[in-house]
């Protein structure tokens, strides 16, 4: 089995974990990958009140009675967030756990901490992950820019990024972006991280709440199958490759261009609907990373959980220790 300070910490089995996903991060998926051993979490805003989180925190609950965590990300918005209400929808109903994303945790910190709740946070780059490593949140999510979602605006890949953190600061660092298999997840190990958050790779799962044509397509697409878009705008995100993330991309490169000549194409609402619910993968824009190209099935979070194991298993006790010669043994 295997165990770092990041499974301990939390107490989990594997050092696997799916994190905040909008519109995905539900009761269903989320006990899934708890009950498979690994740790996952509701996406807060993605509940339209902090009653309604409380709500669907009882209903995981009433699917596992093992450990999971809440997403809370936080950022500017024009309609403001109770984000305090969240917070307290998440302390009130016993949660332990809290993945925080977007502008710094620190105000929360100390009700969380009071609480005894445990903060991982999303970080893009090493000088965000120090500086929020010293604000006091207990593990660093470091994202690659191999990631779906906003993976910063500095370009730096997970082979370079995951160990430039864990150099850096003392606390466990998961590694995030383009991981889906079991040797991706003993090569984090190998740079240092204790323990890997895949978004993509949950997506095409059984349980996942979305269309089965998006699994398929995670399937059939390969690593080259995502767009950057809203570069321009200091605002990058990975995305998947279909006619309209082309088209945002094209208008935003054009001079002048602004977030309101592509909002209404890269509507989250719009995606959530007419692609992750409906199905239809040519109208909307939809997130997924270039786990992609390492994604060849649609399986229950159960199997993935257990084939990604063992092969990280096999991989750190079989075959690495087989390229040494026997004088270095």
């Amino acid at each position: 089995m295997i165990r770092t300070r990041f499974t301990d910490l939390v107490g989990v089995e594997y050092p696997l974990v799916c994190g905040g996903m909008t519109g995905l991060g539900t009761a269903p998926l989320i006990a899934a990958v708890a009950n498979a051993g690994a740790l996952a979490f509701l996406t807060a805003l993605t509940q339209p009140t902090p009653e309604a989180l409380a709500a669907e925190i009882s209903r995981t609950r009433d699917l596992t009675d093992r450990p999971f965590g809440v997403n809370l990300t936080i950022l500017p918005t024009i309609t403001p967030v109770p984000y305090d209400e969240y917070r307290a929808a998440i302390i009130e109903n016993g949660v332990t756990i809290v993945e925080t994303a977007g502008s710094s945790p620190e105000p929360h910190l100390p009700a969380f901490h009071a609480a005894g709740v445990k903060v991982i946070h999303k970080a893009t780059s090493v000088r965000h992950a120090v500086s929020a490593a010293r604000k006091g949140v207990d593990v660093i999510s470091i994202d690659g820019f191999e990631c779906a979602g906003h993976p910063g605006e500095d370009d730096v890949p997970g082979l370079v990024l995951i160990p430039a953190a864990v150099a850096k600061i003392d606390i466990p660092v998961i590694a995030s972006g383009g991981i889906a298999t079991g040797a991706g997840l003993a090569a984090a190990l190998a740079l240092g991280a204790e323990g890997v958050n895949m978004g993509t790779r949950f997506m095409a799962t059984t349980e996942a709440p979305i269309h089965r044509n998006v699994k398929e397509q995670i399937v059939a697409n390969g690593e080259r199958d995502t767009v950057m878009v809203f570069r321009q705008f200091h605002n990058s995100a990975r995305v998947a490759r279909n006619g309209i993330s082309e088209q945002i991309a094209a208008i935003g490169s054009r001079p002048g261009a602004t977030f309101a000549d592509v909002a209404e194409l890269a509507s989250g609402a719009r995606g959530r609907s007419r692609v992750l619910e409906a199905g239809d993968l040519e109208d909307g824009m939809w997130w997924a990373s270039m786990a992609q190209g390492l994604i060849n099935d649609v399986d229950s979070c159960d199997a993935v959980v257990r084939r990604i194991i063992g092969d990280a298993e096999s991989i750190m006790s079989k075959r690495l220790p087989g390229l040494l010669s026997d004088q270095d043994r």
